[in-house]
């Protein structure tokens, strides 16, 4: 996925409102930029960190920034929750998930469930064969290596993870994809001890038969790829 260009490069002054950034830009103007990001995004928002924002013109958007990496010792992070999904029907359209490959038909966004919308719908032609695939963004990493999910409580999440495992039980394929926007990590396990519903709703849907997949990101500052998948320590749920 090719990322708005050219990104401008600054150094983070802080988050707050969830929503909004503070960033200073390479000649010294002060900007505010949108922070695409629900989560606590724990670990990236030292004061003084490099960022990359992406400038958009339209007049009729209240800000014209919007904060898309940061770069953490060294590696960059994508930040932008809603990048995961294009990412991922990218890779889903190129065939780079051979564990979703084989099927005919992908839509978006499908109501299902109880008042719920999945992010993506794999089908053959003949519709007989139905695959669920939740994605979710990933840029925790509390020690070296590790990524993890999630780095706040969410309890949309657990339902995520309830509908999921109805699907499974009615003999559908279900998928919990969680992509780390971030390079820097070799293995993914779950943070139970940041929301342990979270974990249990994810037990519960595995015993029921949904399958999890990792995958892991190439990053630069001019695009967002998929990389390769991530060994994956669901047993592994609190920090040692």
């Amino acid at each position: 996925m090719k990322l708005p260009s050219p990104l401008l490069y600054g150094r983070l002054i802080k988050r707050y409102k969830r929503f909004l950034a503070d960033i200073e830009l390479e000649n010294g103007t002060m900007v505010t930029a949108h922070c695409a990001n629900p989560g606590s995004m724990m670990g990236l928002m030292d004061q003084g960190s490099g960022v990359w924002l992406s400038q958009n013109d339209n007049p009729k958007r209240k800000l014209k920034y919007s904060w898309e990496l940061v770069e953490i010792n060294g590696s960059l992070v994508g930040i932008n929750t809603g990048f995961a999904n294009r990412i991922v029907e990218e890779a889903l359209r190129k065939g780079a998930i051979t564990e979703l490959a084989g099927y005919d038909i992908l839509r978006r966004e499908v109501a299902y469930g109880e008042n719920s919308r999945i992010d993506f719908l794999l089908q053959n032609q003949n519709r007989e064969t139905s695959c669920y695939v939740e994605v979710k963004s990933v840029t925790l990493s509390r020690q070296p290596g590790i990524a993890e999910f999630p780095d706040s409580v969410t309890a949309r999440g657990a339902k995520h993870l309830v509908e999921l495992g109805n699907m499974a039980r009615q003999g559908h394929k279900a998928v919990m994809l969680y992509l780390v926007q971030r390079s820097d990590t070799t293995c993914f396990r779950l943070a139970g001890d940041i929301d342990p519903a979270y974990k249990s709703a994810f037990d519960v849907a595995q015993a029921l038969g949904v399958t999890a997949l990792c995958y892991t990101c190439h990053i630069s500052p001019t695009q967002i790829s998929l990389a390769h998948a991530l060994e994956m320590q669901i047993g592994e749920n609190t920090l040692s």
